[in-house]
């Protein structure tokens, strides 16, 4: 089932990588424009993974002073560091699958280059030990080590390269498959030709292709982890994979080698682009927004300023009504105060506009 889901997934590489041959006739160009091209598609994808790495690493003082407050409290880190990344729309593990992509790819282009005629040539396997049994009638013959078995469609392929006026036009979908490239051997492990060194351009060519590899890689590392925490896995994992390559390099075909360095150059150049452009976009965008805040403040400032003025001619307006008031109450009581003198008996006063009699309850 899984030899099964793995051919088809091969099948769009090895037609891109065969398309590429057949336009260039050069098997280190088909796999760098094949390099390429991946790249390009997988661009989009990773634009917005990019700025929101770039806007992650502009915020590493806001983390380390949530880390610092809540150093005592995992809870409440977690929940202010949730809170932070979702008012800054960034998602800390976006950039977790565009990291894994280039594996599968790179096993898939393994066994395109493993198995030049079954992936590449798309040639059944019944039609493969036909042309075994072709090529053994003119001389092949096929490797007996385990080692050396493991690429032995490799070794055929390069056989009907040899003798390609033996095998053309004879068998459906076989290609006259030429490894060299810039005078190297791409079907070569380089491990394989360690004892030959120096030997020239065609081994240390070979040596080399690890090496050139690895450091280009590191350099990407860096570049990718500048601005980042330098914490001690980062720097680990910085220097773990370029260590990685140098030894899987030496002990693959040198078409692998190849793939890397152009992998790695493109991506380079990529992340070199994207930090350059997305900086700028991020630059802008803290300007913009440090101008929206200055202006949200003064919007508050002049809110605050009208409703102080509001409630100072409020308050006016009720100190008028109040002296009003009172002046008002003071009219009223001074003329309350005030009789007739025809209802007052010496100091006392009587009802306003009626004289006292003594008589008048004595009838």
């Amino acid at each position: 089932m899984f030899a099964t889901i793995g051919y088809y997934i091969c099948l769009p590489f090895a037609a891109l990588t065969r398309l590429f041959y057949s336009l260039t006739g050069s098997y280190g160009v088909a796999l760098i424009l094949f390099t390429l091209l991946v790249k390009l598609v997988m661009l989009p994808f990773q634009l917005k993974t990019k700025k929101s790495t770039l806007r992650m690493n502009r915020m590493q003082d806001k983390v380390k002073e949530i880390q610092t407050r809540y150093a005592n409290n995992r809870e409440k880190m977690q929940m202010e560091m949730s809170e932070l990344y979702a008012r800054e729309g960034i998602n800390p593990m976006s950039g977790c699958l565009w990291s894994l992509i280039p594996f599968p790819i790179l096993i898939a282009l393994y066994n395109i280059i493993r198995y030049p005629l079954h992936y590449f040539m798309s040639i059944p396997r019944e039609v493969i030990e036909q042309i075994r049994e072709a090529a053994t009638a003119l001389g092949y013959s096929a490797a007996s080590s385990a080692q050396t078995a493991a690429y032995e469609e490799i070794y055929l392929a390069k056989f009907v390269h040899e003798n390609w006026a033996s095998f053309e036009g004879k068998f459906q979908g076989l290609v006259d498959l030429d490894y060299h490239f810039l005078g190297l051997d791409l079907s070569i492990r380089p491990s394989d030709v360690m004892g030959s060194f120096p030997g020239g351009w065609a081994v240390m060519g070979l040596l080399l292709l690890p090496l050139i590899a690895a450091a280009i890689q590191l350099v990407f590392s860096m570049v990718t982890m500048k601005g980042q925490p330098a914490n001690g896995s980062g720097k680990m994992m910085m220097y773990m994979m370029p260590l990685m390559t140098i030894w899987m390099g030496y002990i693959l075909p040198a078409a692998l080698g190849v793939y890397w360095i152009a992998q790695s150059a493109f991506s380079l150049l990529q992340e070199l682009a994207l930090n350059k452009y997305y900086n700028k976009i991020l630059d802008r965008e803290e300007t913009d927004k440090e101008r929206e805040k200055r202006e949200k403040r003064m919007a508050k400032f002049e809110k605050q300023k009208a409703l102080m003025e509001q409630q100072r001619a409020s308050l006016n307006a009720e100190d008028k009504s109040k002296k009003k008031k009172q002046q008002n109450h003071k009219k009223t009581g001074e003329k309350h105060a005030s009789t007739n003198e025809n209802g007052r008996v010496g100091t006392r006063p009587y009802a306003r506009g009626r004289a006292y009699s003594d008589e008048h309850y004595g009838k």
